[in-house]
């Protein structure tokens, strides 16, 4: 498989086969996203692996939270969304659509707010992937090595497109940051940004064929000189 082709099968993965990730074959995928760009070779990212029990921890963990609060805020000053219409209504509008786009096809209605719910909480049980990876970052850090975070995670996922994996990325897990942060016992600087389920997709599970559509070109580039 070539970078092209990784980039476009890639999808957000929302159903994984029960087949475990090896050790070995996550140090191996990790050493090699070690490669991802960031400026000045800071290197901003740090990654906690989950597997086994302490995968397990944290989903019992998000259950009981939720439970609690099912629709309760992202604690803290760093949301996964701004006000997007404020910003412009495009992006609202690409967000509803590649919902739609899901709920449709596993046949939940608008109307049908705790099935879509119900489905939603899926995302805290990682989808089903036998490993959790969680991506912790310096809060003191800059847009500039937040962007560079992207950029490794963007890394993980073609890595695990050549490997026969699959990934979705995960900022959902934002709803339970507090929660993660005295699980995993980070010192007051760092955070959990997102988190990324990799695994091994379920060919026959209707979340997984779903294509997102991507805005054509004329709107997000410019030639100028050519």
């Amino acid at each position: 498989m070539n970078v092209t082709e990784a980039v476009r099968k890639r999808i957000s993965t929302r159903g994984f086969l029960d087949k475990p990730i090896s050790k070995a074959e996550l140090t191996q995928l990790l050493e090699t996203a070690q490669r991802s760009p960031s400026g000045g070779n800071l290197q901003p990212w740090k990654v906690i692996a989950v597997s086994g029990a302490p995968k397990d921890e944290i989903i019992a963990m998000a259950q009981r939270v939720l439970a609690a609060d099912p629709m309760g805020p992202v604690p803290g000053d760093r949301p996964v969304y701004p006000d997007l219409n404020a910003i412009d209504p495009v992006y609202n509008e690409r967000r509803k659509r590649v919902g739609e786009m899901m709920y449709d096809k596993l046949g939940i209605p608008k109307e049908d707010r705790a099935g879509r719910m119900r489905w939603f909480a899926n995302n805290y049980r990682f989808f089903g992937a036998p490993v959790g990876l969680f991506l912790i970052i310096d809060r003191r850090m800059g847009h500039g090595q937040w962007a560079h975070m992207g950029m490794y995670m963007q890394t993980i996922a073609l890595l695990a497109e050549e490997r026969g994996m699959a990934t979705c990325m995960q900022e959902c897990w934002a709803r339970v940051r507090n929660e993660l942060h005295a699980y995993f016992g980070l010192d007051e600087n760092h955070m959990v940004y997102a988190g990324i389920a990799p695994g091994w997709p379920d060919p026959d599970a209707p979340a997984n064929d779903i294509y997102a559509e991507r805005a054509p070109l004329s709107e997000v580039v410019e030639f100028r000189g050519f």
